[in-house]
Order: structure tokens, then C-alpha cells, then sequence
């Protein structure tokens, strides 16, 4: 019989990093996401995970950048309201489908399984930590713009990361 675990959100976290004009990076994340865990046992070993990230959600802490990654030139999320993800395999790391701007690509995390522990309400919870790299052109995300002194303003390299607890249900 598998068990289900919900994404615990007070107590997650969906993180993106991208390097910008080649000298900095600029970090972002999806403040609205969800995500469930279907497990055999405690171990978490082969694990169905699913998760669904809304993209009109996206946050740089400025206005506009958002306004531009929401934009068709980026996300689309008017006409791609979600990112999705469906693992395959949970082992030591994680691979399976992920979903940008209507365009589906295999993609392989690194996952540090925290625990389990019951919260002082009795609530069993799993932590997890994951981390990883896209190309963001693999997923039509090909805006950028040159600079003048060579290179271009936005990296293919995407990281990603994420800090996720789920509840027993």
C-alpha cells in the first residue's frame, strides 16, 4: 500500500539562479507551487513525485524583470499558466520530465533526503533538498540580448534548487 505525502508550502521553497551580463547572478523563485509524493515505504526509495509550479508566480524582487519572464519572450504564462514535473525515478537523485513553456525535457536533480520527523502537533513530516541545472534554450527560452563588450545579458545555464517538506497524509 503507498503512502501519500503534500507539499508542506509554509516550509518550502523553489529557488533559480541565473548568471546575468556574465558578471553576476540574479536569483529568482515561484512563490505558488505544489507538489505530492507517492511512497511504498519510509525510505522514499522509488518514489512517484509530481509537482506543478505556476508561472504567472515567478519573483525577482523587481517588477518589471518579472513582467518580462511572464512575458511570451520567456514563460508565456498566459498561454502556459504551469511548469510541471514528473520524476521517474527517486534514488539518489532524482530524474524525470520537466514542463517550461509547453516544451517537455528529461532532467536529472541532485536530492539530499533530510528525514522524518513528527512536528509538535503530530504531524509526520519529510524533509528534502534538491538541486540541478537546465538550459533554458532546451525549453524555448531563447530571449537575450549581446553586450557590447562581448558575451550576452542572460545565460543559457539555469540553476535550480529547491528546499521542500511534505506532510503524511
Amino acid at each position: 500500500m503507498s503512502t501519500k505525502w503534500n507539499l508542506d508550502p509554509t516550509h518550502s521553497e523553489i529557488t533559480f539562479k541565473v548568471r546575468h551580463m556574465m558578471i553576476s547572478n540574479v536569483k529568482g523563485n515561484f512563490n505558488n507551487f505544489t507538489a505530492t509524493v507517492e511512497t511504498e515505504d519510509d525510505t522514499f526509495k522509488n518514489a512517484t513525485v509530481k509537482a506543478t509550479l505556476q508561472t504567472d508566480s515567478v519573483d525577482t524582487n523587481n517588477a518589471d524583470r518579472d513582467t518580462h519572464l511572464k512575458s511570451a519572450e520567456f514563460f508565456n504564462a498566459e498561454a502556459h499558466p504551469e511548469i510541471t514535473f514528473e520524476s521517474d525515478s527517486l534514488n539518489s537523485g532524482i530524474t524525470g520530465h520537466l514542463t517550461i513553456n509547453g516544451v517537455t525535457k528529461p532532467v536529472q536533480l541532485d536530492v539530499d533526503f533530510g528525514g522524518i520527523n513528527v512536528d509538535p502537533w503530530g504531524q509526520t513530516k519529510a524533509g528534502f533538498s534538491f538541486e540541478g541545472k537546465i538550459s533554458r534554450k532546451d525549453f524555448g527560452l531563447n530571449w537575450n540580448a549581446a553586450l557590447e563588450t562581448g558575451g550576452v545579458m542572460v545565460s543559457d545555464e539555469v540553476k535550480i534548487a529547491g528546499e521542500l517538506q511534505f506532510v503524511k497524509a
